[in-house]
């Protein structure tokens, strides 16, 4: 009952999908006994009275039965419906938590500990980060002092201590009116973001001397505050709840929301702009920037600051198994440059960063703009307009700051200004495009030319190894299939907890899925990445279309088989893909002919229409940088062709980190 109550609240408050209607109306169909006729066909009948029977009232055997036959059906809305229903139930089940143990009744079968406290920081840190937890800064990351909450006057009051001129009226009053706001403040530069552009940003110019204020529609998570739970994590650390996905439901896309961005819950990959990407830039989009000595003196500069390095003492699950694999069969494998320590052995990055040791803005440059005693961050704080003021005469507009939205203490919405000599737009490529067509920008570009990375996956079984599949660093080697094109794919590995990893595993019945669950942490997983030709478009905040063009799929179909390969190589008892059949094999029973059939046949399977999970984890180029304004949304410095003094520094450029 609790896992119903909680899909409902899913459904009804979380989920923000163009779709979503559909799946309500569907919901409420088979409550029906037409509805359950018209969806479910003659399944539904019963030889004995009622005839007619609402799926409720159905035998678990013919529900089975109906959800099996939804997910292969001819017709995409069934699919669709499977597909929804599948991920929002097993993410509820497996990531729910019991109100007294912070426990999940499933996590003891599969062989998952949750964050025990072995395993919440890095092992050689474990008893120092004890003995300084009184100390502010462990305790609560050292960005405390410059968070702003303005639900407290004397957080409020600190702003004019940290040197930015503010204006406030008196509470309970609430308005959404640009005229009669609650607060104004007045700085040198607002940064709408926190996250890799953003929060560089900031950093940069609070350090030169600037007034900053940074405005993030994420909370601020602490370090003592993180729990490094899957379920509280997606719902209070990632965009949507981190139940965003493209209107076909074919992509599903994590994004960070939260102070520090992407940044504080990514995988530790930091990789340079490749050089063949830098000179495609530069060639053939006339970027003169990125033929620069500068811009390879600014990678040189982010690198420093992140301490990125490629060595590890010890390397975990995933990343063994593919290497293992690569070495077997004679591939290519490198290690992957990290903004984390050699020693930083933690599958629990994706949920932020207990110790502090991996670089994220939030332990950079955010840090840098609070140190520096000219930056202040409002956490919790949704920007809603840029404002900007075309004067007479001139053809261009001119920024003027912003105006958000912050949730006060009774769950109204309060309206603020700030007033600033520049405001920098830097909220990621799936949240950039619909701020900028809200503030009255008209450029066609806004929100088209969307790249995805796209990403599949393929799983093997390893029964016989020590460690388990979520503990180790997330991404420590990599290796790639060579395209002369520039648009080839990368092997990595992703991090999976008990949520994510059932979503995507494939489900034929509810006992073949718990099979597949009890083999969870004995279970690697590899991904094939694309570099994309293929591209979508940023409708609105809820609304995200993407088309695959043919030579992505096939692209991800050679890296499929080529991960089967390195599963197989590294000693894999057994193997498979995410494709809704299902298939497997037995590696250690089967013969080289029998093996290799399954590995042709798989890797052929088509990726799109919901055939198999896609995800995304790189959202980019959604305001395209270019040399000309019919083609572009802002030109070689990053400012707006429209507004003038209205940067856009984000990963809604097209920028390339994977070296492909």
């Amino acid at each position: 009952m609790r896992s119903l109550t909680a899909i409902g609240g899913l459904i009804s408050r979380k989920l923000k999908h163009p779709k979503v209607w559909l799946l309500k109306v569907a919901l409420w169909a088979l409550s029906t006994w037409y509805g359950t006729l018209i969806l479910c066909g003659t399944a539904s009948l019963s030889s004995s009275f009622p005839y007619f029977q609402t799926f409720p009232n159905l035998s678990l055997q013919k529900r089975l039965q109906i959800l099996e036959s939804w997910s292969r059906s001819y017709f995409f809305l069934l699919r669709l419906l499977f597909k929804v229903l599948k991920i929002l139930t097993l993410l509820v089940f497996f990531t729910q938590l019991d109100e007294k143990t912070s426990d999940n009744i499933s996590w003891k079968a599969i062989g998952y500990t949750g964050p025990d406290s072995n395993t919440t920081t890095d092992h050689d840190q474990k008893q120092q980060l004890e003995e300084h937890l009184e100390d502010s800064e462990q305790h609560f990351g050292p960005l405390y002092s410059g968070i702003v909450n303005l639900n407290n006057p004397e957080s409020i009051s600190n702003l004019r201590i940290f040197g930015f001129p503010s204006q406030s009226r008196p509470r309970p009053a609430t308005t959404t009116s640009l005229n009669n706001p609650f607060l104004t403040i007045k700085c040198d530069v607002v940064v709408v973001g926190s996250g890799s552009g953003g929060g560089v940003v900031a950093g940069a110019l609070a350090m030169a001397g600037y007034k900053v204020l940074v405005l993030e529609q994420g909370n601020y998570n602490a370090r003592k505050n993180l729990t490094l739970l899957e379920g509280p994590t997606m719902d209070n650390m990632y965009l949507s709840n981190g139940l965003m996905a493209t209107d076909d439901m074919q992509v599903l896309l994590l994004a960070g929301s939260t102070v520090g961005g992407g940044s504080t819950i990514n995988w530790s990959a930091s990789i340079r702009t490749p050089e063949h990407v830098m000179k495609e830039w530069c060639d053939r989009c006339e970027l003169e920037l990125f033929g620069s000595q500068m811009y390879r003196e600014a990678l040189d500069v982010v690198c420093e600051r992140m301490e990125v390095q490629s060595e590890f003492t010890e390397e975990g699950f995933n990343n063994s198994i593919l290497r293992k694999g690569c070495q077997q069969l004679g591939h290519s494998v490198h290690n992957i440059p990290r903004n984390a320590p050699a020693d930083h052995y933690c599958g629990w990055c994706c949920f932020g960063c207990k110790d502090g040791k991996k670089k994220g803005t939030s332990e950079t440059w955010l840090k840098d703009l609070v140190d520096s005693g000219n930056g202040v961050i409002l956490p919790s704080c949704e920007a809603i307009k840029v404002l900007h003021h075309r004067k007479k005469g001139r053809a261009r507009s001119t920024a003027k700051g912003v105006a958000f939205h912050f949730q006060n203490k009774s769950g109204k919405k309060e309206m603020c200004i700030v007033e600033s000599k520049v405001t920098v737009v830097a909220c990621g490529a799936l949240r950039t495009p619909t701020l900028l067509k809200k503030s009255g920008v008209k450029n066609p570009n806004i929100g088209k030319y969307l790249h995805l990375h796209p990403v599949v996956m393929a799983w093997g079984q390893f029964p016989d190894m020590d460690k388990k599949s979520y503990e180790g660093g997330i991404m420590t080697t990599m290796s790639s299939l060579e395209d002369k094109s520039g648009y080839g794919v990368v092997i990595q590995t992703p991090s999976l907890h008990p949520g994510m990893f059932s979503i995507l595993m494939p489900w034929i019945s509810g006992k073949d899925m718990k099979d597949r669950m009890q083999m969870f942490s004995k279970t690697a997983h590899v991904f094939a990445l694309a570099r994309d030709k293929g591209c979508g478009r940023v409708m609105s905040e809820s609304s995200i279309g993407y088309e695959f063009e043919q030579e992505d799929e096939e692209k991800l179909q050679r890296g499929v088989e080529k991960i089967l390969r390195i599963m197989a190589a590294a000693g894999a008892e057994k193997i498979g893909t995410h494709n809704r059949e299902g298939r497997s094999i037995n590696v250690r029973t089967s013969s080289n002919d029998e093996l290799e059939r399954f590995i042709k046949e798989e890797s052929r399977r088509p990726i799109n229409g919901l055939s198999s999970p896609v995800c995304s984890a790189h959202q980019m180029g959604s305001c395209r940088m270019g040399v000309r304004a019919e083609k572009s949304v802002v030109d070689q410095t990053g400012e707006s062709w429209d507004v003038e003094g209205l940067p856009i520094n984000s990963s809604s450029f097209e920028k390339e980190e994977i070296n492909l």
